[in-house]
């Protein structure tokens, strides 16, 4: 038996949960560059916001006042989910991390499962100050349409209980099946072609029907609506191949050392996420690009893929990159976004000694402990290389952000006696 829990409007309950001027207001978080709507309150979306709405023409049809808007703060919204996890990890024999702000429980054994999915979420909200709710049934797809379902209902107990499958039949008649997990636009434009369009009338079709309108994924998700269990819990997170740092500029980038710091900090920040995940990078991408659409401006794209040293060390990283990024800079453009992506990613234990290595192997790790040490400590770039300035002109904008509250030492909120 399975559990979805999920963040209602997660962006803005982390920014809610530290700003108690926010609740019960309509709220909105962009996305990078300030540009669209990425998260709405229930109260924004009865003003009429629409996700993805590009921000500049929402804030016009709205007073001062009316609607309250955030920056993204992706370091602020990753720890409340990690904060999240550790609630959840003592509640029910196991988590698996969906997103950043969807969960699935192993609710397998346990009784009385609406009661203490009401009492799971108490205890987030409790200790983590997210309002959640919980979807419950005997496949992750049947649990993923219940917490849909409950999500829908805002004047109920934020829990919806599938597991009987008599309830599910009867919900069956009259949800859609393009509302399913895992059946997109384009495959409810399928179905309906053939005469589906509830989900009831989706569990009729036969198997090797919908394997040749959906394929095996089409396949899958009928086999889970019928309550026999495809996808189990995933403990462990399946090992990445590749990660990747890119932004676009929050202004165009047209002097080489603008570019060189911009991808001497994604080298950093991707040095950092290796190092999370205990992997190396065997090779690097480094890509410059302008944008393409402006009008009468030259345009210009290119990228340079390159073997590396197994390596997660931030000075060699950057150095790789910055050395990449300069043989691909042409003058005379005005650059739009750049990015470093490393790939063939390894764990760092599988990965044998270099013999020939010009660096100094044991003490190089003993200073990116440290480094990684006093970042998590007293916040993301307090120890950084010098030749990164704290707030570059390139950056994203970011007008109106929130304090790092949980992840930088100087934004922790104070309490007067």
């Amino acid at each position: 038996m399975f559990a979805l829990i999920d963040g209602n409007s997660f962006y803005c309950s982390c920014e809610r949960a530290f700003d108690p001027t926010l609740r019960r207001k309509a709220l909105v978080v962009l996305s990078n560059n300030d540009g669209c709507v990425i998260a709405r309150t229930h109260e924004a979306k009865d003003l009429g916001v629409k996700m993805g709405e590009p921000w500049h023409l929402v804030q016009k049809r709205y007073p001062a006042g009316q609607l309250a808007w955030r920056s993204s703060n992706y370091g602020l919204y990753g720890d409340m989910s990690r904060r999240m996890f550790v609630v959840l990890r003592d509640l029910v024999p196991s988590v698996e991390p969906y997103s950043i702000d969807e969960m699935f429980l192993d609710m397998t054994g346990l009784d009385d499962l609406h009661s203490r999915s009401v009492d799971i979420r108490a205890r987030v909200l409790r200790a983590a100050k997210i309002p959640t709710c919980v979807g419950i049934g005997p496949t992750k797809t049947i649990a993923k349409l219940a917490n849909a379902v409950a999500k829908k209902d805002r004047a109920g107990s934020g829990v919806c209980d599938l597991s009987d499958v008599r309830v599910r039949e009867a919900l069956y008649q009259t949800m859609a099946a393009g509302e399913v997990w895992g059946i997109g636009g384009a495959s409810a434009a399928k179905l309906e072609r053939i005469g589906v369009k509830s989900i009831a009338q989706f569990l009729e079709v036969p198997g090797p029907l919908v394997r040749a309108q959906l394929s095996v994924v089409g396949e899958r998700v009928q086999r889970e609506l019928r309550g026999d269990s495809c996808l189990p819990l995933s403990l462990l997170p399946a090992r990445r191949k590749s990660l990747a740092v890119t932004r676009s500029f929050g202004q165009r980038v047209s002097e080489w050392p603008q570019m060189e710091q911009a991808l001497a900090a994604y080298a950093t920040r991707a040095a950092e996420k290796l190092r999370g995940h205990q992997l190396v990078a065997s090779a690097m991408q480094v890509f410059v690009m302008t944008n393409r659409f402006s009008k009468g401006e030259p345009s210009y794209a290119n990228q340079v893929t390159f073997a590396l040293r197994p390596t997660n060390d931030t000075f060699e990283l950057v150095a790789m990159a910055v050395a990449a990024g300069r043989r691909l800079w042409r003058d005379g453009f005005r650059y739009q976004k750049s990015g470093v992506v490393l790939i063939d990613l390894v764990p760092r234990e599988e990965c044998p000694p270099d013999l020939f290595a010009e660096t100094d192997g044991d003490r190089a790790p003993r200073i990116m402990t440290a480094l990684d040490a006093v970042n998590r400590r007293f916040g993301r770039g307090t120890l950084r290389q010098a030749s990164l300035v704290q707030t570059p002109a390139w950056s994203m904008r970011r007008a109106n952000i929130s304090p790092s509250y949980t992840t930088r030492v100087g934004d922790m909120l104070k309490v007067r006696s």
